[in-house]
């Protein structure tokens, strides 16, 4: 696999994203809190770089972008809102299970769409360079997202103008909370 594609290395961050889900579900107690924080990281950053650069490209590049990326963004802003109400409560809520099984559900349905409606265009429209060029953006983008779930910022703009700040502020609060060994609440 070339991860210096952007397809490539978002088809395998999903492919992560499973593999995370299937661990949280199978762990307990103080591993299923860990398993669950590497998750909401992984999906944080994840669906912050498709938004400040995937998604731009793509309204540009297919004909029908406009309706592909309002469709996706309509799916990581429900995914979002669960994602923080799941670590607000914690892992040990009576709900967390139920919860995870829906926000998966949602998760993987959405990763399918983008798999089946949004990649394949753009490979077809794009060349190895943009999509190497994209490559290094999500990682950049990565590199300066958020590392918890903000519902409401699922735009390009709202991510940059509202991104940095934040993610130093989720980066921050990260440390605090391994120094004070407090996971799960928000």
């Amino acid at each position: 696999m070339d991860e210096n594609d952007v397809v490539a290395l978002l088809v395998h961050q999903h492919q992560m994203i499973k593999d995370l889900f299937g661990e949280v579900e199978r762990a307990t107690g103080g591993a299923r809190a860990e398993a669950f924080e590497r998750l909401v990281r992984l999906l944080s950053v994840h669906e912050t770089a498709e938004e400040e650069v995937v998604h731009p490209y793509a309204r540009r590049a297919l004909a029908d972008g406009d309706a592909v990326v309002e469709a996706r963004l309509r799916e990581e802003n429900e995914a979002k809102r669960l994602l923080a109400l799941m670590e607000q409560r914690g892992t040990d809520d009576p709900q967390f299970d139920s919860r995870l099984r829906e926000l998966r559900a949602g998760v993987i349905a959405h990763a399918e769409a983008e798999e089946r409606d949004e990649f394949p265009q753009l490979v077809r429209e794009t060349s190895e360079n943009e999509r190497r060029a994209l490559a290094l953006g999500v990682k950049a983008a990565e590199s300066l997202a958020p590392t918890h779930p903000h519902p409401g910022v699922e735009s390009a703009t709202k991510n940059i103008v509202l991104g940095t700040p934040t993610a130093i502020f989720d980066r921050l609060r990260d440390v605090v909370r391994r120094m004070t060994g407090k996971r799960g609440v928000r």
